[in-house]
Parts: structure tokens; C-alpha cells; sequence
């Protein structure tokens, strides 16, 4: 798995700044609908989804190691294309899509932190963006009546932080140089 990541870091690098660009058009458009809202988020769960499938079939010969890239994938292509088939849900319907995507998401990428312990040091990161995943969903579930304003500031919020830890996870993922040593003979730590 390690080398299947380190190998595409750069797939991890636009899940993160496609996560970036999301937060920052919820936040600059405050006042957009929640119809733009729901198909915003669609394409950018579409996008994601893909770009972690592609992720996971970038790279042969590692089989069962991709498990946790293609549903993950799944799961964000499913939930990218529900926002466009129905289009016109409710805020409730959004929240749970969204509070979905985001525990699934969060659980898939904490266990593929605690498989990549056994190979390399420092996965904390990885560790810290499915924890907050899941911690995000868990609060759209239990405070649903927020309000429209304040879900795009979470969600917004949300995406940027995510996006920014997937980044350095990504430079650090480029370093590895496919699992190689690091200068001095050392294992590189992501």
C-alpha cells in the first residue's frame, strides 16, 4: 500500500486541492443555494471518488492492499452521483449524504493509517484527516438544524482542513521516492 501511495502521491495531492477549492467556494458564495450547494458537493465527491479509484488501480500487484482505495472510491462516486440524481433533497437529505460520505471516508482512511504503522513512520496525518472525517459527520448527525449558513461554513471549513492535511500527506508521500531510503540510509517517515 505504501508503494501504491507513494508511487501516486499526486493523486492524494489533488484530492487535497480539489477539497481546498471546495471549502473556499463554500465559503467566498455564502449565499448560494443549497441546490448549487448539493451539486458543488457532488462533483467534488464524483471527482474524488474517481481520482482514489484511480489511485488504487494507478499501481498492479499489490491486490488486497487496494481494498480500502476502491471503496472508498465507491463510496465517493455513489454518494457524487445520489447528489445529481436528486438534486433537490432536503437539508436534512444533505446532511446525511454528507455525514455519510464523511464517516465512511473518515473510518476507510484511519484503517489504512494503522496498516501503513507497520510500514513507515509518522501516519498521525493520516490518522488526524479520517479521525476529523468522522468527527464531522458524527456532528452533522447530531446538530442537523444548524442552518443553511452554517452548514456551508462547516462544510467549507471542513474541506479546507481536510484538503490541507491530504496535501502534506502528499509532499510527504513524495518523498518517500517509492519506498526507497531516504539519504543516509534511513527509511524515509511520511
Amino acid at each position: 500500500m505504501l508503494l501504491t501511495l507513494s508511487k501516486n502521491w499526486w493523486y492524494v495531492t489533488i484530492r487535497g486541492a480539489a477539497a481546498i477549492v471546495f471549502g473556499l467556494l463554500a465559503l467566498i458564495w455564502p449565499d448560494i443555494t443549497l441546490t448549487a450547494l448539493v451539486l458543488l458537493f457532488g462533483a467534488y465527491s464524483l471527482v474524488d471518488g474517481a481520482l482514489t479509484l484511480g489511485s488504487a488501480f494507478g499501481r498492479r500487484g499489490e491486490g488486497g492492499n487496494r481494498a480500502w482505495l476502491i471503496l472508498s472510491g465507491i463510496a465517493g462516486i455513489g454518494i457524487g452521483i445520489i447528489t445529481f440524481v436528486w438534486p433537490d433533497v432536503t437539508t436534512l437529505a444533505l446532511l446525511a449524504l454528507i455525514a455519510a460520505w464523511a464517516i465512511v471516508t473518515g473510518v476507510l482512511d484511519v484503517m489504512a493509517a494503522i496498516r501503513l504503522r507497520r510500514e513507515i513512520e509518522g501516519e498521525w496525518m493520516y490518522i488526524v484527516s479520517g479521525v476529523l472525517s468522522v468527527i464531522f459527520g458524527l456532528l452533522l448527525i447530531i446538530f442537523p438544524a444548524g442552518g443553511a449558513l452554517a452548514l456551508i461554513i462547516l462544510i467549507g471549513s471542513f474541506a479546507i482542513v481536510y484538503g490541507l492535511f491530504l496535501v502534506v500527506l502528499s509532499l510527504r508521500l513524495r518523498k518517500l521516492r517509492g519506498g526507497q531510503p531516504a539519504p543516509g540510509g534511513q527509511p524515509a517517515a511520511v
